[in-house]
């Protein structure tokens, strides 16, 4: 498999960041880490050997970007307010020098981007923020309020970094239409640790359903827990029937 790391300077963040390619060519997919995690968490948890089959044949190709949790959403010693500009300042990072760096190597301007519980957080933000430069989503085990991360305090940066919050309001056409030409796919489990991601998950497929957006909403088992053995199963499964 072809690997490759990137490290630099990031103008939004004010520090050194990191990123790490997996595979030549096929579909780009950008990877949040999970919470409070790492650029190398995706591949140290057993998600890219699971997706090996699909990074090999040329269908597809990961981009796991670096994480600032522990300075944004999970900094308890900052107030909720501070939190949120950081994750604003994590936003900018993205879409200004992690979408463009992936445009760049694969020619391709609109990307898919996934992650596993805080990872598909970020992975839902991102999306319906900016549905110009991500076509394709596939969150497992969310939580999709960023409340839930403020102890129940919001502002305008919380409520923009908040898919359950800014969605039920939104009517602009030029984000609905372009929802409804991408791939959306949410999944949770129903067994441990799973009751708030499963909450919001439903409330989420309730958001879209009431918009007219198709989307993909699939509930595991009640033995499916909030752990990696089960991302590790679910993840190649979708990318596979999403027909990358």
């Amino acid at each position: 498999m072809h690997v490759e790391d990137h490290k630099w300077w990031s103008p939004a963040l004010g520090q050194e960041v990191e990123l790490k390619v997996y595979g030549h060519w096929g579909r780009p997919v950008l990877v949040f880490p999970s919470q409070d995690g790492r650029y190398f968490d995706f591949e140290g948890f057993g998600m890219v050997e699971a997706c090996a089959p699909l990074i090999d044949s040329g269908r597809v190709k990961l981009y796991a970007a670096d994480g600032i949790d522990p300075q944004s959403w999970t900094n308890q010693s900052a107030h909720p307010a501070d939190r949120a500009r950081r994750a604003e300042d994590y936003h900018r990072h993205v879409v200004e020098e992690v979408v463009p760096l992936v445009q760049r190597h694969t020619g391709v301007h609109a990307l898919w981007t996934t992650g596993c519980s805080m990872g598909a957080f970020h992975a839902a933000t991102v999306f319906f923020r900016r549905p110009d430069l991500f076509d394709g989503v596939i969150g497992l085990s969310g939580l999709y309020r960023a409340t839930a991360f403020t102890g129940g305090y919001s502002d305008q940066t919380v409520y923009f970094n908040s898919p359950l919050d800014f969605l039920p309001g939104l009517e602009d056409p030029w984000h609905l239409e372009r929802y409804r030409r991408s791939r959306i796919v949410f999944a949770v489990g129903q067994g441990a640790w799973e009751d708030e991601c499963l909450r919001d998950t439903r409330e989420l497929e309730g958001v879209l359903a009431s918009k007219g957006v198709p989307a993909w909403f699939d509930y595991w088992g009640h033995d499916v827990n909030h752990d990696w053995p089960w991302w590790r199963r679910m993840l190649p499964y979708f990318l596979a029937r999403l027909g990358v």
